[in-house]
């Protein structure tokens, strides 16, 4: 075991990684992405009251759908960014920005469900002041007290996919071949 670190890639997570040539493991760390642990306990241990019934859906099975939708296109996402720019190019980066786009996707996500609800419950109310009323406490409710909740659920959940990617659907990256003989046709010497 190493009781220092001499370079970069000797710290945890800053290897050098590239995609697995296999797609099948790219699908697995996809399917195991959205199968975040502590949510697939929850069903079995408290199962939900309601499955699909509109605004009274259980928030399990919202998240669920969010994640089934969410993973696959941030890895579709993080294929693009490697095609453009190749990075991220570590495991820890991969991991971050599951993490990043995954807590601004609840933020994003739980400040329109606030709206969305204020509005609902303001379209129903008998007069003005019940509707303001009614969309105060919602957006009170469920915005400035939600977001926060949705945030921490959502990095949660991210970091467990962003995980499954950076372990499944990445490889260690071979070290570079170094050119000994000159062959590869580029000059590694060049006199002054």
């Amino acid at each position: 075991m190493k009781t220092r670190f001499e370079t970069l890639e000797d710290l945890p997570g800053q290897r050098q990684v590239t995609w697995r040539r296999s797609g099948g493991w790219i699908a697995l760390a996809a399917l195991l992405g959205m199968a975040w642990p502590p949510l697939i306990l929850t069903f079995f241990i408290w199962p939900p009251q309601t499955w699909l019934d509109g605004l009274n859906t259980d928030w399990r099975i919202l998240v669920m759908a969010v994640g089934v939708v969410a993973v696959p296109l941030c890895l579709w996402l993080l294929n693009q960014e490697r095609i453009r720019t190749g990075r991220p190019a570590t495991r820890l980066g991969i991991v971050w920005r599951f993490m990043f786009y995954g807590g601004l996707l609840a933020a994003a996500l739980q400040g329109f469900n606030a709206l969305v609800l204020s509005g609902v419950g303001a379209l129903q109310s008998a007069d003005i002041g019940q509707a303001l009323g009614y969309a105060e406490t919602a957006l009170l409710i469920f915005g400035v007290g939600g977001v926060p909740l949705a945030i921490l659920v959502g990095i949660s959940y991210a970091l467990w996919a962003g995980l499954c990617a950076a372990l499944l659907a990445f490889m260690p990256r071979p070290a570079p071949v170094r050119d000994r003989l000159g062959l590869s046709g580029r000059d590694t010497f060049r006199p002054h």
